[in-house]
């Protein structure tokens, strides 16, 4: 097996072969990478191949010693097949030799949850584990699994249920799918400026990821009458996973309970799309010191749509 660093040429080969593999998501593609300024980050992208054939690709960047995958994105680490243990300690010993060749201290690796794996497969976790990597931190982060054979509204909460079903009754309000980014992203930006932080996308970003993977975002809006209120900005990483990316209200609507409305118009969608799970993303107490420290008002919050806690984890090694 031997490793070879990414050029354009093998874009529209990363991008097939993420497309098609078992733990890829839209995070992992070159289309997606490729909405970032050029000259942002040090990209330092590679490619397995083993007998000629592509066996692995990782994407991620290289700064002071540092490999880090991902970076200006949600998930990284190595994207692969539903590979045999043998393929995957290959390729784990192929990047180790190929980082202490490169002069490379320390690898830093954020793979997606196993909810977003076609077939929960964690050899390439336990290869890594074994040659040396270690945990270094944990997210926690909440999904509901879909069940088409369920009725949606009756697995929520009960005063969910009925904020729900009060919202649905109300003729002065909807929900639409369109692209009216430009009524979404003031109420992103004022929900944001409550916690005291920006959105990680500028509002050209959004229309520009929207360009460049136009099946892969889907703008949910709430409107009373004709005033947007609210909002979900899902993405869709891949076939299994919906993606909660922006849950975000005018808090002076507080009290038509918007986000819960937008969250069943968004499960509803995702079990009629054929998705396996809706993520609502991590739940971290973001002013801890301690980044692993848990929100417990948020974690709570999403427990009222059932959703169950998975993780996100992050293998380290240095070398």
């Amino acid at each position: 097996m031997e490793i070879v660093e990414y050029t354009p040429e093998f874009k529209e080969l990363w991008d097939e072969f993420v497309e098609s593999s078992n733990n890829g998501t839209m995070f992992h593609l070159q289309k997606f990478l490729d909405y970032h300024t050029p000259g942002k980050f040090n990209w330092h992208h590679l490619l397995f191949f083993e007998k000629g054939k592509l066996a692995a690709v990782l994407p991620g960047t290289l700064e002071n010693g540092l490999y880090e995958s991902p970076i200006g994105a949600s998930y990284g680490s190595i994207v692969t097949r539903d590979i045999k243990f043998k393929t995957a300690m290959e390729i784990v010993s192929t990047l180790l030799d190929y980082g202490k060749k490169k002069g490379i201290k320390e690898f830093l690796l954020t793979a997606a949850p196993m909810i977003y794996e076609d077939y929960p497969n964690q050899n390439l976790e336990f290869a890594m584990l074994w040659q040396g990597f270690n945990y270094q931190l944990h997210y926690i982060s909440s999904a509901i699994k879909l069940d088409p054979q369920r009725e949606i509204i009756p697995r929520f909460q009960s005063t969910v249920r009925r904020n729900i079903r009060k919202s649905l009754r109300n003729p002065d309000i909807r929900v639409e799918i369109n692209e009216r980014y430009d009524e979404f992203y003031p109420i992103l930006l004022k929900n944001k400026a409550r916690h005291g932080v920006k959105p990680t996308h500028t509002l050209e970003e959004l229309y520009r990821l929207k360009e460049l993977l136009p099946d892969k975002l889907k703008l949910f809006m709430v409107y009373l009458k004709d005033k947007p209120i609210a909002g979900s900005l899902m993405f869709y990483p891949n076939k299994n996973i919906a993606l909660c990316f922006y849950n975000m209200l005018l808090y002076e609507y507080a009290q038509y309970k918007p986000i819960q409305r937008v969250m069943y118009e968004v499960v509803k969608d995702a079990t009629e799309n054929g998705y396996r799970y809706v993520d609502i993303g991590v739940s971290q107490d973001t002013k801890a010191e301690n980044p692993m420290t848990p929100s417990m008002s948020l974690i709570d919050f999403k427990e009222k749509f059932d959703a169950k806690t998975i993780m996100r984890n992050t293998l380290q090694i240095r070398l």
